[in-house]
């Protein structure tokens, strides 16, 4: 399909073809290159041309869209959720009204645990219809690829079956979905006095057979106080490394961890989370290839204190964000209201907070060559916003969708 968008008021993120741009860091992240009342030209689902509306060629288009008024941007890129889970917790949203702490719902049975219960109570059929309904929602607000991790199973059965379940979703989803094996999310309760034994099961066990049948992209671990220690994580790294898993890292989300410099010092993809953040874990990122990913809508659900995203901007990082969407801190995919929590609480600009889920987005799942900005060869997925004066108007507008149409593979939606 021949796709043509014309009359775009702003077409957003463009990136040139003299420059391939990796990633956006520190100040940098303050300008969302944009062309003014441009089209865009997409063929056998790729970018295939784009420019100002004075500049149109002829094109033999088999489709074609007049945008007027309307904006035109890099489908979002949500680098962490976990998305693939059995059922609500809002009983605990409840408790913490009430005053218990995510900690102490925790050490109750509560939290990851409860999600782990009712996952294995679940078939892999009703898990995955379940699955693919979230996904069409996060879709229908902008996400145009996604990454999904396993940790609810905490055993082998449940483990398995959530990959699979993510499998079925990356081969029948029109958009790119990444896998991630977290079994190191949670001691479950049969362990909880076997430490040891659950990181053997988890290397010995589930490595071979998660691995054997291809079911993951990345491997990652919580390292937090009461979950995995920085010595239980790279254990469990320097296994997924062996047998070719490259490692993210929910790490600092409760406390200074440790997980920062172990995730850097282990070639992170991305170390997720980052509400305790200091000079010491902002030294050990400057100079790596590690993503610093920012999940806002959990301390939001939470209550929790925000990341410290404009220290991290200042001081030249990059900087990513993600909705984290999974059923007890964050129970929402949607990218509009995380742009609007990056901006009213974390101080990000708009045009900061769009790179940090478009290119930066792309390249925390190492999709940066083919998503996250318009340029010619990359992958058309795009939005196309409802009417709005600019990109600013999209965090401004808080709690309403500014999808209007989605384009995946150049396909409309």
């Amino acid at each position: 399909m021949r796709l043509l968008i014309t009359n775009i008021t702003q077409l957003c993120n463009v990136e040139s073809d003299a420059v391939h741009q990796k990633r956006v860091s520190g100040k940098d992240m303050a300008v969302l290159p944009s062309l003014e009342h441009a089209w865009l030209f997409a063929e056998y689902g790729k970018i295939h041309s784009f420019g100002k509306m004075e500049d149109i060629p002829e094109l033999q288009a088999d489709h074609t869209i007049n945008a007027s008024g309307r904006l035109v941007l890099p489908a979002w890129c949500d680098s962490h959720t976990h998305l693939v889970f059995a059922a609500s917790r809002e009983q605990e949203f409840v408790d913490r009204i009430k005053g218990l702490t995510y900690a102490e719902i925790a050490a109750r049975g509560g939290g990851i645990l409860n999600s782990a219960r009712k996952l294995n109570e679940t078939s892999e059929e009703e898990l995955y219809d379940q699955s693919l309904v979230r996904l069409h929602k996060v879709m229908a607000t902008g996400t145009g690829a996604i990454e999904i991790k396993s940790g609810y199973g905490l055993n082998e059965e449940g483990e398995l079956k959530m990959l699979r379940v993510i499998r079925k979703l990356k081969d029948n989803a029109p958009i790119p979905i990444k896998a991630t094996f977290l079994a190191a999310h949670a001691y479950p309760t049969e362990y909880k006095e076997n430490k040891e034994g659950y990181i053997n099961l988890i290397i010995k066990q589930l490595l071979p057979k998660v691995t054997g049948e291809g079911l993951a992209d990345y491997i990652d671990v919580f390292c937090e106080e009461g979950f995995f220690s920085v010595a239980d994580t790279e254990r469990i790294l320097e296994a997924g490394w062996k047998y070719g898993l490259k490692p993210k890292i929910h790490a600092n989300q409760l406390h200074h961890s440790g997980g920062v410099e172990v995730g850097v010092k282990h070639h992170a993809i991305s170390v997720d989370h980052l509400e305790c953040v200091g000079d010491a874990e902002i030294e050990a990122l400057k100079g790596s290839n590690t993503m610093p990913t920012l999940l806002p809508g959990a301390a939001f659900f939470l209550g929790m204190h925000y990341q410290p995203a404009r220290k991290m901007i200042d001081a030249g990082l990059p900087v990513c964000l993600a909705t984290d969407y999974n059923p007890g801190s964050c129970p929402s995919g949607n990218v509009p209201l995380l742009l609007t929590i990056a901006c009213t609480q974390l101080r990000m600009t708009p045009e900061e907070a769009i790179n940090a889920v478009t290119l930066n987005g792309a390249v925390a799942m190492e999709l940066e060559n083919e998503l996250g900005s318009i340029k010619i060869g990359k992958k058309a997925n795009l939005i196309i916003t409802q009417k709005m004066p600019g990109f600013a108007h999209i965090p401004y507008d808080f709690g309403n969708n500014p999808v209007e149409k989605m384009v995946f593979s150049g396909k409309i939606t």
